[in-house]
């Protein structure tokens, strides 16, 4: 059973999968291990592993270590396609639609096919939508394309609704690391209250009261990264 198989059957059971984002760079390396503790703890469900860039050569080193440590299943979330690896089954094969470069809606899966297909990864179909959290965050700037206002729920919609005709497994909405803002409650549930396609949502997540916010607004998945890089004590939200 592959890494998106195991989380898929948590998600149908209790309805939400709560996933840790570990960015393997150079700047977390000082931190990784404790990052690691912290996603080991009962309150996630499953990991995560990528980042917008990657500054050295180190990035396989760092996913063994975090798969070495860790039961969870882990998904690659990679920035690019040089952070495929086979050290992962499974991938989140994304697919930016709510920009228009055409590194990120094409090139990128061209690039990566081959590799995909040797290391014999789990390709999951998702449709990634940045939306506006308030400041540009680093997905802005390295795939030069503007997220969208959050204020217009038919122009999100209608990107749902593309992605989700188009055949994605996942609907996935980022604010962005470091983002001021989580995704808009009325505007989630709007989105999910018209689409079948399960919904992911990452960017801005702070507390345990935005995670229960998101879940209530109809979150299938949701992806907390900031936080393990800060002070939380993820056992006082079991």
């Amino acid at each position: 059973m592959n890494a998106f198989e195991r989380i898929e059957l948590v998600r149908e059971k209790k309805g939400y999968c709560i996933l840790s984002l570990i960015d393997p760079d150079l700047k977390n390396d000082p931190h990784l291990t404790e990052i690691i503790k912290k996603s080991n703890n009962k309150f996630f469900d499953g990991i995560l592993v990528g980042g917008s860039s990657i500054e050295d050569d180190k990035f396989e080193s760092r996913v063994s270590t975090i798969k070495n440590n860790s039961d969870l299943p882990i998904i690659l979330f990679p920035g690019s396609v040089r952070q495929l690896t086979p050290l992962i089954d499974s991938v989140l094969y994304l697919n930016l639609i709510s920009g228009r470069n055409p590194k990120y809606l094409i090139e990128e899966h061209v690039e990566g096919a081959f590799k995909i297909k040797e290391y014999n990864l789990y390709p999951i179909p998702t449709a990634y939508i940045l939306l506006d959290g308030g400041n540009q965050t680093s997905v802005q700037i390295i795939s030069q394309t503007q997220p969208l206002n959050m204020n217009d729920k038919d122009l999100v919609l209608s990107h749902a609704l593309a992605g989700e005709h188009l055949g994605n497994k996942i609907i996935y909405f980022d604010c962005g690391s470091g983002s001021e803002k989580i995704i808009d409650r009325d505007l989630l549930k709007y989105v999910t209250e018209n689409i079948k396609t399960p919904v992911m949502v990452g960017g801005g997540i702070n507390s345990k009261k935005d995670i229960e916010l998101l879940i209530n607004s109809g979150a299938s998945y949701i992806v907390v990264g900031n936080m393990l890089e800060s002070n939380t004590d993820f056992t006082l939200f079991e």
